[in-house]
C-alpha cells in the first residue's frame, strides 16, 4: 500500500558474472547488511551461488538479512555448454557473444521474480556491464546505482577523454597529457582502455552503448576511499550531482584468515602450507606475483616472467594461471626443472590463490601485479608497494595512479595494452631482464625504495580507518542509505 511506512530498505545487487566483478560486490553486500534495517539480495545463478556461498555463509549464519536470488542460467538457449555460468568458465572467447546473450536473458527471469521479493526492492546496485538493469529500474520506478569496480581517477580520465576530443588524429604511440586532471600525467593512445583504443572483439559503438545507461544512472558507488584520491573524488562529484559514494576498500570487511581465504575458487595448495612457507622467510623479503582472475598471459611471456623471478634472487610466490594453455607452461616448468631449481626460493600456485592472506603476511614485501583495480586496492590495504605490469582495460591508467599520484609503484616497462583475447597477436612484450631489474629496484633499501614502502604503509593505515565507524567510507555508506531512504519515503507518500 502506498501509505505503508518504510521500515526496511532492500538493496538488490546485480554483479556481472565474473570473479573480479562479483567478489567486490559480495564484500559490499556484507558492508550494507551490517547496518540496521537493511536487507540485501545478490542476484546470481546456481553455480555462482555454490562458488561464492562460503563467502557469505558467516553472515547468513549470524542472522544478517543477506541472501542470493538464484536465476536459472540460460546456457543451452544461448548456445553455451552447460556449466558456463561465469566469464572465466568459458572454454573459448568465441563464446563471449553467446555469454552476453545469456546475461541479457536474465532480465526476464529477474522480472518474473521481482514482485515476490519481500520487502520490495528500494534500489538496484548493478555492474556497469549489466546494461538491462537500467530498463528494469525504470520499469519498477526505483533508483539504479552503478558499481563500476574502478577508481575515481579512472572515471575522471574517461569523462575528460570523451569530452575533450584530445585523441582525434593523434598517432598511436605519441605521448599526450591526460586532459582535465589535477596531476600532469602522460600516456599514449595504445595504453588506453578499449573504448579509446578499440579492437575487433568489441566495437567502439558497443562500448559507447554501455555508456548511455551509465549517464542515466542515479549515482555511482566506488570501491575506493576518499583519502586515496580526494581531488579526483571532488571532481567526479561535481560531474555527478554529488552522488558518488566511495565505500571501500570493501575487501577489508574480510578481517580474519577464514574471510581472506574463501573468496573465489579453492586453491591448489593448502593455505597452511602457504603460511608455513611465508613464515620461513624474512620480513618484507617475498615478491608476490599474480595477474588477476581474467588476464590471459601467453606461455612464452610467462616463461620470461619465470626467468626474471629466478634472476632477481628474491624469494617469490608465483600464481600461474594459463587457462586452456596451462599444459604448455607446465611442460616448460618440468622440462627445464624450474620448480625443482626454485624449491627453496619460490612457491608456485596454480590457478587460484588466497591473495588477501598472502599480501597481509609480514614476509610479503612487494606485489608484482597486472594493475586490476581490485588488486591495486588489496596491495594498498596490505601496505605493500607495487611492481606494475598492466595488461588491458583500465590497467595502464591504474599504473599511472599508483606510480605518479600515490608514489607506491615501480613499472616493469610494459608499453602498450595487450588486448584481452588476442594476446598471441602481441607476443612477448616484457623481457626477463626488465622483470628482474624492476624487482631489484623495488626491494632496494635505498632512499627511493624506503620512501615507497613508507607511503604504502601509511596508505594501509588510512584505508583501514576508512571503513571503521567514523571513517570516510563508513560515513559515505550512511549517506547512501539515508539518500535511498528519503527517496523511498517520498515515493510512499
Amino acid at each position: 500500500m502506498a501509505s505503508e511506512p518504510i521500515s526496511r530498505l532492500h538493496f538488490l545487487l546485480i554483479p556481472l558474472l565474473a570473479p573480479g566483478h562479483t567478489i567486490p560486490m559480495i564484500d559490499m553486500a556484507k558492508l550494507l547488511v551490517q547496518r540496521p534495517n537493511v536487507v540485501v539480495t545478490i542476484v546470481t545463478t546456481p553455480l555462482n551461488a555454490i562458488r561464492y556461498g562460503p563467502n557469505l555463509q558467516q553472515h547468513i549464519n549470524s542472522g544478517l538479512p543477506v541472501r542470493f536470488l538464484e536465476l536459472p542460467f540460460p546456457a543451452a538457449e544461448a548456445g553455451l555448454p552447460e556449466g558456463c555460468e561465469s566469464a572465466d568458465a568459458l572454454p573459448g572467447l568465441h563464446l563471449l557473444p553467446n555469454f552476453s546473450v545469456a546475461i541479457g536473458m536474465l532480465q526476464e527471469r529477474l522480472e518474473q521474480r521481482f514482485e515476490s521479493l519481500d520487502p520490495r526492492p528500494s534500489c538496484i546496485i548493478s555492474d556497469r556491464y549489466m546494461l538491462w538493469t537500467a530498463d528494469t529500474a525504470t520499469k519498477y520506478e526505483i533508483p539504479r546505482i552503478i558499481f563500476d569496480g574502478m577508481s575515481c581517477f579512472k572515471q575522471l580520465c574517461t569523462h575528460h577523454l570523451y569530452a575533450s576530443k584530445v585523441l582525434d588524429g593523434l598517432p598511436d604511440s605519441e605521448p599526450f597529457v591526460l586532459p582535465g586532471l589535477p596531476h600532469q600525467i602522460e600516456i599514449t593512445k595504445v595504453q588506453l582502455p578499449q573504448e579509446f583504443n578499440p579492437v575487433d572483439l568489441a566495437t567502439r559503438e558497443q562500448l559507447e552503448r554501455a555508456r548511455e545507461p551509465e549517464l542515466r544512472a542515479y549515482g555511482l558507488v566506488i570501491n575506493s576511499f576518499e583519502e586515496l584520491e580526494q581531488e579526483y573524488v571532488n571532481e567526479l562529484k561535481k560531474l555527478k550531482n554529488g552522488r558518488v559514494w566511495c565505500l571501500g576498500p570493501s575487501s577489508l570487511i574480510n578481517n580474519n584468515d577464514f574471510g581472506k581465504v574463501i573468496r573465489g575458487n579453492g586453491t591448489s595448495i593448502n593455505e597452511q602450507r602457504i603460511l608455513n612457507w611465508l613464515d620461513s622467510k624474512e620480513s618484507g623479503s617475498v615478491i608476490y606475483v599474480c595477474f588477476g582472475s581474467s588476464s590471459q598471459v601467453i606461455p612464452p611471456q610467462l616463461v620470461e616472467l619465470g626467468l626474471g623471478l629466478e634472476a632477481s634472487n628474491h624469494p617469490f610466490i608465483w600464481v600461474i594461471r594459463a587457462g586452456d594453455r596451462a599444459k604448455e607452461i607446465e611442460e616448460w616448468i618440468i622440462e627445464t626443472g624450474f620448480e625443482e631449481r626454485m624449491k627453496d626460493r619460490g612457491l608456485l600456485i596454480r590457478d587460484w590463490a588466497p591473495q588477501l592472506l598472502i599480501l597481509s603476511h609480514p614476509s610479503t614485501g612487494g606485489f608484482l601485479t597486472h594493475c586490476g583495480w581490485n588488486s591495486i586496492l588489496e596491495g594498498v590495504c596490505a601496505g605493500v608497494p607495487l611492481i606494475t605490469w598492466p595488461q588491458f582495460a583500465d590497467q595502464f591508467l591504474n599504473e599511472k595512479q599508483a606510480i605518479q599520484v600515490l608514489g607506491i609503484g615501480m613499472a616493469v616497462g610494459a608499453q602498450q595494452v595487450v588486448h584481452w583475447g588476442i594476446e598471441d597477436k602481441f607476443g612477448v612484450m616484457v623481457k626477463s631482464e626488465q622483470v628482474s631489474n624492476a624487482i631489484r629496484k623495488m626491494m632496494d633499501i635505498g632512499t627511493e625504495g624506503n620512501e615507497r614502502r613508507k607511503k604504502a604503509k601509511l596508505l594501509a593505515k588510512v584505508a583501514n580507518k576508512a571503513i571503521e565507524e567514523g571513517g570516510s567510507s563508513y560515513k559515505n555508506l550512511t549517506l547512501l542509505i539515508q539518500d535511498i531512504m528519503e527517496l523511498a519515503k517520498a515515493k510512499s507518500h
